[in-house]
């Protein structure tokens, strides 16, 4: 029998890491699991493959991408387990909430080496034998958040974009030695990234952008209701190591595709006051001095006091307390 392609995935201990790991292995893939603690990692990843610890289609290898030396430290340990691998899944990453003026720089430094310089030195070191095979790919998970720079995400934005151009430009580079690669655009999935447990929450809800905090926050969490499982996400995993082109740029999930049809359709503009919309921030001077916009819903309810008689938002006011003192008591 033909020996296995193998692939890296990189944050492969949890999220949408975990689920393709799982993925790829019921497809037949010998898998390289890197992640920063195997021990916790790999016990978890063997129950829901049904791999022995002796199995070698399923290896694990410690990586922390912070940390130069344990880059290299997994790069030797991947080449001596599995050679050279047919293909890398960048997929580790971090993210973060809070504006510019609110995130601390060690923030931004962090969020980069996680998802620029630490999978670029991984890929530097696994690249020679790579090219000596003739063929594999680089798939670079990225994020809706790289298309277009989106408000209280800055790092996490300006990471994604950054990594989606070093892949363009690493794929001109490789595709004379049979190499190719795919970037996943990642729509919105149920993973500890996006949960509070997973986020790096820089956020000041007392400070000057409270008025845009408490909008999103509200709006982040009702899309989070309508998050996709990470399992779903796997089927782009599939595609890409499938993909022969010696580039290729995917949307996973129907958030990203429609997010990548308007990026080309809209000029810049037009995609910033969408975003802006989209997340209920104030139009641009609405809030010097210190005014504090009100949201849509606040509007609504000036427009229906103004209209309905006074008797009626009596009658109102007085049924919303009736089921808020009902609904305390339930609880």
């Amino acid at each position: 029998m033909a020996e296995p392609r193998t692939v890296v995935i990189t944050g492969a201990s949890r999220g949408l890491g975990f689920a393709s790991t799982v993925r790829l292995y019921r497809e037949g893939w010998r898998v390289v699991a890197a992640m920063r603690t195997p021990d916790r990692g790999m016990p978890l990843l063997r129950e829901a493959t049904g791999a022995t610890p002796d199995d070698d289609r399923l290896i694990g290898v410690q990586l922390d991408l912070t940390d130069p030396a344990s880059v290299e430290a997994a790069a030797k340990a991947i080449e001596e387990a599995v050679g050279a691998p047919y293909a890398i899944v960048h997929n580790a990453g971090i993210s973060a909430a809070g504006v510019v003026e609110e995130a601390d720089m060690a923030l931004w430094q962090n969020m980069f080496a996680t998802s620029v310089l630490g999978p670029v030195e991984l890929t530097k070191a696994l690249l020679p034998a790579m090219r000596a095979a003739g063929e594999g790919r680089i798939v670079l998970v990225a994020s809706t958040a790289g298309v277009r720079g989106q408000p209280a995400t800055a790092p996490y934005s300006a990471a994604k974009g950054a990594m989606e151009r070093w892949g363009e430009s690493m794929a001109c580079e490789i595709a004379p030695f049979g190499l190719g690669v795919t970037i996943l655009v990642s729509g919105t999935y149920d993973t500890e990234i996006i949960t509070d447990a997973g986020t790096i929450d820089d956020r000041d809800f007392g400070g000057p952008y409270a008025r845009l905090h408490n909008t999103m926050n509200s709006r982040g969490r009702f899309a989070m209701k309508m998050a996709r499982p990470p399992e779903r996400f796997t089927d782009g995993i599939v595609k890409a190591l499938a993909d022969e082109a010696p580039f290729r740029r995917r949307g996973v999930g129907p958030d990203a595709a429609m997010v990548l049809a308007l990026s080309r359709i809209l000029p810049a503009a037009g995609m910033h006051h969408m975003s802006r919309i989209a997340l209920g921030i104030p139009k641009q001077g609405s809030m010097r001095g210190g005014a504090w916009p009100l949201t849509f819903p606040q509007r609504a309810m000036v427009l229906v006091a103004k209209v309905l008689p006074q008797p009626v938002m009596q009658r109102l006011a007085a049924l919303a307390a009736k089921r808020k003192d009902a609904a305390s008591q339930d609880n």
